[in-house]
């Protein structure tokens, strides 16, 4: 299994991708070291992504855990630096541990994941590296237009997880998409990966399936009409898959 996780990321690498997107929490950090030096791929085009795990905010241990995920990742920096959750009553001293390791140049850019906008508010009340990215859930289902709107008038990227919505069965059948997916010929996956793109959103893509690495990065020969985006818009029901970060355990996660 991990030789065909590596053997997995070293295609994607080779076929386009330069985002590598992780966390400790995962475990395997040492797997993504091992494809980045397989791939031949020059580390300065990779943007490695990596996080502060839940374990790691309860305890405190965040500069260890950095240091720890470095070595197992091989590289001396790291691109792209989150914390998982806000864990509540952590992550405002986690975010300020993060950016003492931004100062020292571990890190080019300071993230976050899963935080609604009071998490965001409470963050600029008292950083002094503002956060450039925010990753949560964003799908058709789910579309999340007010944060996505207060992150970008904050000038705060927005990159999606679960952007395909885990191929939900009621995305496959809905004739929206099943309509401008025959049109482009393409796949409905593409054509909701188009409809990110062209929001301004980075959606963050994973497959073990290598005809579906190659067509989740070929979206860029067609281009979505206003209205189609807007029909896309339209499919919003506000149904999320994933946990809530106002509404969960964070010992679980």
């Amino acid at each position: 299994m991990f030789r065909k996780y590596v053997n997995n990321c070293v295609f994607a690498l080779q076929h386009g991708y330069r985002l590598i997107d992780y966390s400790s929490a995962y475990g395997f950090e040492h797997l993504i070291g091992k494809a980045i030096k397989k791939s031949k791929i020059p580390r300065e085009e990779i943007i490695i992504t990596t996080r502060v795990s839940n374990s790691d905010q309860f305890s405190g241990n965040i500069r260890n855990g950095f240091f720890q995920s470095m070595k197992k990742l091989g590289v001396s920096y790291i691109d792209l630096y989150m914390f998982h959750w806000p864990v509540t009553n952590c992550y405002l001293e986690t975010y300020k541990e993060m950016e003492k390791l931004y100062q020292e140049g571990y890190i080019k850019i300071l993230g976050v994941a899963n935080c609604h906008q009071h998490h965001l508010e409470e963050i600029l009340k008292v950083c002094n590296v503002p956060p450039a990215i925010n990753q949560f859930e964003v799908h058709p289902l789910f579309t999340q237009k007010p944060l996505i709107k207060f992150c970008q008038d904050k000038h705060i990227a927005v990159e999606a997880y679960t952007p395909l919505a885990r191929n939900d069965d009621r995305l496959r059948r809905n004739r929206v998409l099943q309509e401008i997916a025959e049109k482009y010929n393409k796949t409905i996956q593409q054509v909701i990966l188009k409809w990110h793109v062209q929001n301004g959103i980075i959606p963050i893509v994973r497959s073990s399936n290598l005809k579906r690495i190659i067509d989740n990065i070929s979206i860029f020969d067609f281009v979505l009409s206003k209205e189609e985006i807007q029909r896309i818009d339209s499919i919003n029901i506000n149904s999320r898959l994933r946990y809530d970060p106002d509404n969960c355990d964070f010992t679980a996660l």
